[in-house]
Protein backbone atom coordinates (compact mmCIF):
# COMPACT_ATOMS: atom_id res chain seq x y z
CA UNK A 1 0.00 0.00 0.00
CA UNK A 2 2.59 2.05 1.27
CA UNK A 3 5.20 1.46 -1.63
CA UNK A 4 2.35 2.30 -4.28
CA UNK A 5 1.91 5.21 -2.70
CA UNK A 6 5.38 7.11 -2.84
CA UNK A 7 6.12 5.42 -5.47
CA UNK A 8 4.61 7.94 -8.27
CA UNK A 9 5.92 10.73 -5.86
CA UNK A 10 9.38 9.24 -6.15
CA UNK A 11 9.06 9.52 -9.80
CA UNK A 12 7.64 12.94 -10.18
CA UNK A 13 10.44 14.05 -7.81
CA UNK A 14 13.09 12.48 -10.24
CA UNK A 15 11.58 13.70 -13.14
CA UNK A 16 11.47 17.38 -12.43
CA UNK A 17 14.60 17.23 -11.11
CA UNK A 18 16.12 15.70 -14.83
CA UNK A 19 13.70 18.26 -16.27
CA UNK A 20 15.84 21.08 -14.04
CA UNK A 21 19.82 20.14 -14.90
CA UNK A 22 18.52 19.20 -18.62
CA UNK A 23 17.85 23.25 -18.70
CA UNK A 24 21.37 25.28 -19.04
CA UNK A 25 19.80 28.87 -18.56
CA UNK A 26 17.67 27.40 -15.10
CA UNK A 27 20.72 26.01 -14.16
CA UNK A 28 22.85 29.10 -14.24
CA UNK A 29 20.67 31.08 -13.28
CA UNK A 30 20.59 28.97 -9.93
CA UNK A 31 23.86 28.25 -10.04
CA UNK A 32 26.08 30.32 -12.05
CA UNK A 33 24.27 33.60 -11.40
CA UNK A 34 24.91 34.46 -7.80
CA UNK A 35 29.04 33.43 -8.38
CA UNK A 36 28.85 35.59 -10.97
CA UNK A 37 27.24 38.82 -8.85
CA UNK A 38 29.19 38.03 -5.89
CA UNK A 39 32.95 37.89 -7.81
CA UNK A 40 32.05 41.26 -9.97
CA UNK A 41 30.61 42.83 -6.64
CA UNK A 42 33.18 41.28 -4.45
CA UNK A 43 36.17 42.94 -7.12
CA UNK A 44 34.23 46.32 -7.27
CA UNK A 45 33.83 47.16 -3.87
CA UNK A 46 36.96 44.90 -1.91
CA UNK A 47 37.31 45.67 2.00
CA UNK A 48 40.70 44.34 2.59
CA UNK A 49 44.22 46.29 4.04
CA UNK A 50 45.56 46.49 0.59
CA UNK A 51 42.47 48.25 -0.97
CA UNK A 52 44.12 50.73 -2.99
CA UNK A 53 42.72 54.66 -2.46
CA UNK A 54 42.86 56.48 -5.40
CA UNK A 55 45.03 60.33 -4.63
CA UNK A 56 45.30 63.00 -6.97
CA UNK A 57 47.77 65.83 -5.85
CA UNK A 58 48.49 69.27 -7.55
CA UNK A 59 49.54 72.51 -6.73
CA UNK A 60 53.41 74.03 -6.40
CA UNK A 61 54.51 71.33 -3.61
CA UNK A 62 52.50 68.32 -5.71
CA UNK A 63 56.16 66.26 -6.21
CA UNK A 64 57.06 66.28 -2.73
CA UNK A 65 53.46 65.05 -1.50
CA UNK A 66 53.13 62.51 -4.11
CA UNK A 67 56.70 61.50 -3.09
CA UNK A 68 55.14 61.21 0.60
CA UNK A 69 52.57 59.13 -0.03
CA UNK A 70 53.70 57.32 -2.53
CA UNK A 71 55.97 55.22 0.90
CA UNK A 72 52.92 53.60 1.36
CA UNK A 73 51.51 50.99 -1.07
CA UNK A 74 47.79 51.53 -0.41
CA UNK A 75 47.84 54.40 -2.29
CA UNK A 76 47.86 55.24 -6.00
CA UNK A 77 48.81 58.84 -6.17
CA UNK A 78 48.47 60.81 -9.96
CA UNK A 79 49.13 63.90 -10.67
CA UNK A 80 46.66 65.30 -13.39
CA UNK A 81 47.20 67.74 -15.75
CA UNK A 82 45.61 71.41 -14.90
CA UNK A 83 41.96 71.79 -14.73
CA UNK A 84 41.19 67.66 -15.19
CA UNK A 85 41.66 67.14 -11.30
CA UNK A 86 37.73 67.91 -10.96
CA UNK A 87 36.74 66.37 -13.59
CA UNK A 88 38.26 63.22 -11.93
CA UNK A 89 36.54 63.64 -9.37
CA UNK A 90 33.13 64.12 -9.61
CA UNK A 91 33.47 61.28 -12.24
CA UNK A 92 34.90 58.95 -9.30
CA UNK A 93 38.36 58.53 -11.29
CA UNK A 94 39.71 59.19 -8.27
CA UNK A 95 38.54 60.05 -4.99
CA UNK A 96 40.27 62.55 -3.44
CA UNK A 97 42.13 65.63 -4.31
CA UNK A 98 44.76 67.13 -2.04
CA UNK A 99 45.91 70.85 -2.98
CA UNK A 100 49.25 71.70 -1.90
CA UNK A 101 50.23 75.30 -0.70
CA UNK A 102 53.43 77.26 -1.65
CA UNK A 103 55.60 75.62 0.91
CA UNK A 104 55.78 72.30 2.41
CA UNK A 105 54.75 74.19 5.92
CA UNK A 106 51.69 75.29 4.48
CA UNK A 107 48.59 73.42 4.75
CA UNK A 108 47.28 71.05 2.14
CA UNK A 109 43.45 71.23 1.54
CA UNK A 110 41.62 68.76 0.47
CA UNK A 111 38.71 68.20 -2.38
CA UNK A 112 36.37 65.25 -1.13
CA UNK A 113 33.09 64.11 -2.74
CA UNK A 114 31.07 64.23 0.94
CA UNK A 115 28.58 61.91 -0.59
CA UNK A 116 30.76 58.79 -1.52
CA UNK A 117 31.95 57.07 1.40
CA UNK A 118 35.47 56.38 -0.12
CA UNK A 119 36.13 59.38 -0.48
CA UNK A 120 35.64 60.61 3.21
CA UNK A 121 37.97 57.46 3.93
CA UNK A 122 40.52 58.39 1.55
CA UNK A 123 40.47 62.11 3.06
CA UNK A 124 40.71 60.86 6.75
CA UNK A 125 43.77 58.01 5.42
CA UNK A 126 45.65 60.99 3.96
CA UNK A 127 45.71 63.33 6.83
CA UNK A 128 46.83 60.44 9.06
CA UNK A 129 50.42 60.19 6.85
CA UNK A 130 50.86 63.55 6.30
CA UNK A 131 50.80 63.85 10.11
CA UNK A 132 52.82 61.16 10.72
CA UNK A 133 55.58 62.67 8.81
CA UNK A 134 58.48 64.37 10.29
CA UNK A 135 58.03 67.88 8.51
CA UNK A 136 54.13 68.10 9.56
CA UNK A 137 54.41 67.34 13.13
CA UNK A 138 53.31 71.37 14.40
CA UNK A 139 50.94 71.67 10.99
CA UNK A 140 47.80 73.40 11.58
CA UNK A 141 44.38 71.67 10.95
CA UNK A 142 43.83 70.75 7.43
CA UNK A 143 40.97 72.31 5.23
CA UNK A 144 38.43 70.42 3.37
CA UNK A 145 36.54 71.45 -0.01
CA UNK A 146 33.29 70.42 -1.72
CA UNK A 147 32.47 69.90 -5.17
CA UNK A 148 28.58 70.54 -4.63
CA UNK A 149 28.44 73.00 -8.19
CA UNK A 150 26.06 71.57 -10.57
CA UNK A 151 27.54 68.46 -12.43
CA UNK A 152 29.74 67.00 -9.86
CA UNK A 153 27.25 66.11 -7.94
CA UNK A 154 26.15 61.89 -7.48
CA UNK A 155 22.64 62.55 -9.55
CA UNK A 156 24.76 64.30 -12.57
CA UNK A 157 26.90 61.50 -12.38
CA UNK A 158 24.09 58.98 -11.99
CA UNK A 159 21.79 60.56 -14.82
CA UNK A 160 23.80 59.77 -17.62
CA UNK A 161 24.53 56.30 -16.87
CA UNK A 162 20.26 55.49 -16.09
CA UNK A 163 20.22 56.60 -20.08
CA UNK A 164 22.69 54.09 -21.34
CA UNK A 165 21.04 51.86 -19.47
CA UNK A 166 17.47 52.49 -20.49
CA UNK A 167 18.80 52.91 -24.01
CA UNK A 168 20.77 48.90 -23.50
CA UNK A 169 17.16 47.59 -22.37
CA UNK A 170 15.09 48.95 -25.09
CA UNK A 171 17.33 47.94 -27.50
CA UNK A 172 17.99 44.14 -25.81
CA UNK A 173 14.54 44.05 -24.48
CA UNK A 174 12.10 46.00 -27.15
CA UNK A 175 13.14 44.37 -30.12
CA UNK A 176 15.01 41.04 -28.59
CA UNK A 177 11.87 39.85 -26.79
CA UNK A 178 9.67 40.81 -29.22
CA UNK A 179 11.01 38.50 -31.77
CA UNK A 180 10.98 35.87 -30.19
CA UNK A 181 7.77 36.20 -28.98
CA UNK A 182 6.45 36.68 -32.39
CA UNK A 183 8.58 33.72 -33.23
CA UNK A 184 6.86 31.50 -30.15
CA UNK A 185 3.33 33.25 -31.83
CA UNK A 186 4.10 31.90 -35.15
CA UNK A 187 3.86 35.40 -36.45
CA UNK A 188 6.90 35.20 -38.45
CA UNK A 189 5.84 32.16 -40.72
CA UNK A 190 3.63 34.26 -41.89
CA UNK A 191 5.91 37.05 -43.16
CA UNK A 192 8.00 33.81 -44.70
CA UNK A 193 5.08 34.04 -46.99
CA UNK A 194 5.64 37.66 -48.19
CA UNK A 195 8.10 38.97 -50.69
CA UNK A 196 9.42 40.94 -47.71
CA UNK A 197 13.39 40.76 -47.44
CA UNK A 198 14.63 40.03 -44.04
CA UNK A 199 16.39 43.03 -43.92
CA UNK A 200 13.53 45.26 -44.41
CA UNK A 201 12.11 43.87 -41.81
CA UNK A 202 14.73 43.85 -39.28
CA UNK A 203 15.70 47.89 -39.62
CA UNK A 204 12.16 48.54 -39.69
CA UNK A 205 11.98 46.83 -36.17
CA UNK A 206 14.66 48.56 -35.17
CA UNK A 207 13.76 52.44 -36.35
CA UNK A 208 10.49 51.76 -34.37
CA UNK A 209 12.37 50.97 -31.07
CA UNK A 210 14.55 54.22 -31.92
CA UNK A 211 11.40 56.29 -31.95
CA UNK A 212 9.58 55.34 -28.85
CA UNK A 213 13.59 55.12 -27.10
CA UNK A 214 13.11 59.28 -28.54
CA UNK A 215 10.39 59.77 -25.92
CA UNK A 216 12.22 57.70 -23.26
CA UNK A 217 15.11 59.65 -23.64
CA UNK A 218 13.70 63.66 -23.30
CA UNK A 219 11.82 62.36 -20.08
CA UNK A 220 14.76 61.30 -18.68
CA UNK A 221 16.54 64.53 -19.50
CA UNK A 222 13.58 66.35 -18.70
CA UNK A 223 12.86 65.00 -15.50
CA UNK A 224 16.62 64.67 -14.29
CA UNK A 225 16.46 68.84 -15.25
CA UNK A 226 13.51 70.11 -13.11
CA UNK A 227 13.40 66.89 -10.21
CA UNK A 228 17.15 67.34 -9.50
CA UNK A 229 18.64 70.56 -11.77
CA UNK A 230 20.89 68.24 -14.14
CA UNK A 231 21.70 70.37 -17.17
CA UNK A 232 23.68 69.25 -19.94
CA UNK A 233 26.92 71.19 -20.44
CA UNK A 234 27.13 69.79 -24.40
CA UNK A 235 25.52 70.82 -27.26
CA UNK A 236 21.66 69.24 -27.47
CA UNK A 237 22.26 68.08 -30.98
CA UNK A 238 25.24 65.70 -30.19
CA UNK A 239 24.11 64.57 -26.83
CA UNK A 240 20.54 63.24 -29.26
CA UNK A 241 23.36 61.93 -31.58
CA UNK A 242 25.22 59.80 -28.84
CA UNK A 243 21.67 58.38 -27.91
CA UNK A 244 21.36 57.57 -31.51
CA UNK A 245 24.77 55.36 -31.69
CA UNK A 246 23.98 53.95 -28.79
CA UNK A 247 20.46 53.21 -29.28
CA UNK A 248 21.10 51.46 -32.69
CA UNK A 249 23.88 49.69 -31.14
CA UNK A 250 21.97 47.89 -28.88
CA UNK A 251 19.36 47.27 -31.60
CA UNK A 252 22.36 45.26 -33.42
CA UNK A 253 22.79 43.39 -30.34
CA UNK A 254 19.14 42.52 -29.47
CA UNK A 255 18.63 41.47 -32.97
CA UNK A 256 21.47 39.28 -32.62
CA UNK A 257 20.92 37.64 -29.47
CA UNK A 258 17.19 36.88 -31.06
CA UNK A 259 17.88 35.86 -34.40
CA UNK A 260 17.69 31.65 -33.41
CA UNK A 261 16.71 32.17 -30.16
CA UNK A 262 13.30 29.29 -29.83
CA UNK A 263 11.72 30.14 -26.42
CA UNK A 264 10.60 32.83 -23.92
CA UNK A 265 12.71 31.24 -21.17
CA UNK A 266 16.42 31.54 -23.55
CA UNK A 267 15.65 34.79 -24.95
CA UNK A 268 15.23 35.80 -20.93
CA UNK A 269 18.09 34.00 -19.93
CA UNK A 270 20.38 35.33 -22.93
CA UNK A 271 19.32 38.66 -21.95
CA UNK A 272 20.16 39.32 -18.59
CA UNK A 273 23.21 37.60 -18.94
CA UNK A 274 24.43 40.08 -21.16
CA UNK A 275 22.62 42.97 -19.80
CA UNK A 276 23.46 42.03 -15.73
CA UNK A 277 27.30 42.42 -16.16
CA UNK A 278 27.52 45.60 -17.55
CA UNK A 279 25.37 47.05 -15.12
CA UNK A 280 27.61 46.15 -12.57
CA UNK A 281 30.69 46.56 -14.65
CA UNK A 282 29.77 49.66 -17.24
CA UNK A 283 29.64 52.49 -14.42
CA UNK A 284 26.05 52.95 -14.07
CA UNK A 285 25.97 53.22 -10.70
CA UNK A 286 29.21 53.65 -9.18
CA UNK A 287 32.99 54.26 -11.48
CA UNK A 288 34.44 51.37 -13.45
CA UNK A 289 37.23 52.46 -12.32
CA UNK A 290 36.77 50.54 -9.37
CA UNK A 291 37.99 47.17 -10.96
CA UNK A 292 41.15 46.45 -11.34
CA UNK A 293 43.45 47.64 -13.71
CA UNK A 294 43.93 44.32 -15.66
CA UNK A 295 39.86 44.38 -16.01
CA UNK A 296 40.10 47.57 -17.59
CA UNK A 297 40.43 46.69 -21.53
CA UNK A 298 37.36 44.33 -20.95
CA UNK A 299 35.30 46.41 -19.31
CA UNK A 300 36.39 49.84 -21.07
CA UNK A 301 35.62 47.52 -24.88
CA UNK A 302 31.79 46.79 -23.41
CA UNK A 303 29.26 48.79 -25.40
CA UNK A 304 27.35 50.18 -22.60
CA UNK A 305 31.22 51.67 -20.94
CA UNK A 306 31.27 53.13 -23.75
CA UNK A 307 27.82 54.79 -24.05
CA UNK A 308 28.02 55.85 -20.57
CA UNK A 309 31.57 57.61 -21.23
CA UNK A 310 30.43 59.52 -23.97
CA UNK A 311 27.16 60.84 -22.50
CA UNK A 312 28.95 61.88 -19.90
CA UNK A 313 31.39 63.37 -21.94
CA UNK A 314 28.70 65.69 -23.38
CA UNK A 315 26.59 66.07 -20.64
CA UNK A 316 29.20 66.69 -17.49
CA UNK A 317 32.10 67.81 -19.78
CA UNK A 318 30.88 69.61 -22.66
CA UNK A 319 32.54 67.58 -25.03
CA UNK A 320 31.89 67.32 -29.07
CA UNK A 321 31.59 64.28 -31.09
CA UNK A 322 34.96 64.85 -32.31
CA UNK A 323 36.73 64.55 -28.77
CA UNK A 324 34.70 61.16 -27.99
CA UNK A 325 35.81 59.10 -31.25
CA UNK A 326 36.93 56.47 -29.78
CA UNK A 327 34.00 55.01 -27.46
CA UNK A 328 31.35 56.31 -30.49
CA UNK A 329 33.81 54.22 -32.84
CA UNK A 330 33.72 51.16 -30.57
CA UNK A 331 29.71 51.83 -30.29
CA UNK A 332 29.53 52.35 -34.12
CA UNK A 333 31.65 48.23 -34.13
CA UNK A 334 28.98 46.59 -31.70
CA UNK A 335 25.91 47.70 -33.78
CA UNK A 336 27.43 47.05 -37.19
CA UNK A 337 29.38 43.65 -36.63
CA UNK A 338 25.83 43.07 -34.47
CA UNK A 339 23.21 43.28 -37.39
CA UNK A 340 25.21 41.79 -39.85
CA UNK A 341 25.86 38.65 -38.65
CA UNK A 342 21.83 38.91 -37.11
CA UNK A 343 20.81 39.56 -41.08
CA UNK A 344 22.79 36.60 -41.83
CA UNK A 345 21.75 34.01 -39.05
CA UNK A 346 18.21 34.91 -39.18
CA UNK A 347 15.46 32.10 -39.34
CA UNK A 348 11.87 33.20 -39.27
CA UNK A 349 10.80 29.99 -37.39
Amino acid sequence: MNEKRYHPLWNLVICRLRMFYREPVAVFWTYGFPLVMITSLGLAFRETPKTTILVDVVGPQAAPMEALLGKNPQFKVSQPAEGEWKKRLQNGKTQLVVETGQSTTEPARFWVEPHRAESLFAREAVENVILRSEAARNAPEFSESHLEEVGSRYIDFLLPGMIGMNLMGGGLWGIGFVLVDMRVRKLLKRFLATPMRRSDFLVAIMCSRMFFSLFDMCFLVAFGYFAFGVQCRGNFIELALVMLIGGVSFAGIGLLVACRAQTIETISGLMNLIMIPMWIGSGVFFSAERFPDAAQPVIQALPLTCLNNALRGVMLDGESLPALWQPLLILIVWGVVSFTIALRAFRWR
